[in-house]
């Protein structure tokens, strides 16, 4: 997959899109399509159902079509775009299932795209408790912790 040319251009919407369908296709009969349900987790509310078509173009606009293809000139803007992208494409949270794995494959996506390679996540899977702190406060604007994350997967992967 990612030997594929169009991986090293801009990314879009509409990939993710594609990977969620391809990868959940044979378990969710909604695979790919953007939820219709207001969802939350742990009385934290993503954004509202209505919204998402909006949001996702804005996303486009202002994450993807300025982030990517990734080729950051420093390990602060290479830690900008992954938290960046990672935190807003959580709290859009486009399908009712799959949006930390997107998440995490779109920033492996840039990662290649920066010549770096997939990231290991494992240690966010044991602090889900970081983790969720530094996505709440991405929605304060907020991306140091995130980035904090990323410089600990980064520093990991040398």
């Amino acid at each position: 997959m990612l030997s594929d040319p169009a991986y090293q251009g801009r990314l879009t919407t509409a990939m993710l899109t594609s990977w969620h369908s391809r990868w959940l296709e044979n378990i969710y009969t909604w695979a790919g399509a953007e939820r219709t349900v207001n969802v939350s987790k742990d009385g934290f509310l993503f954004a509202p159902a209505l919204f998402i078509p909006d949001l996702l173009l804005e996303f486009q606009q202002q994450q993807l079509d300025a982030l990517t293809p990734c080729r950051p000139t420093s390990i602060d803007e290479l830690l900008y775009a992954l938290s960046s992208v990672h935190v807003e494409l959580i709290l859009i949270h486009p399908f009712r299932e799959g949006n930390g794995r997107i998440a995490r494959l779109l920033c492996d996506v840039m990662a290649f795209q920066a010549e770096i390679g997939p990231l290991d996540y494992t240690e966010w899977d044991r602090s889900p408790g970081e983790y969720f702190a530094a996505l709440q406060a991405g929605h304060g604007r907020d991306l140091e912790p995130m980035q904090q994350l990323f410089r600990r997967l980064l520093s990991a992967a040398d």
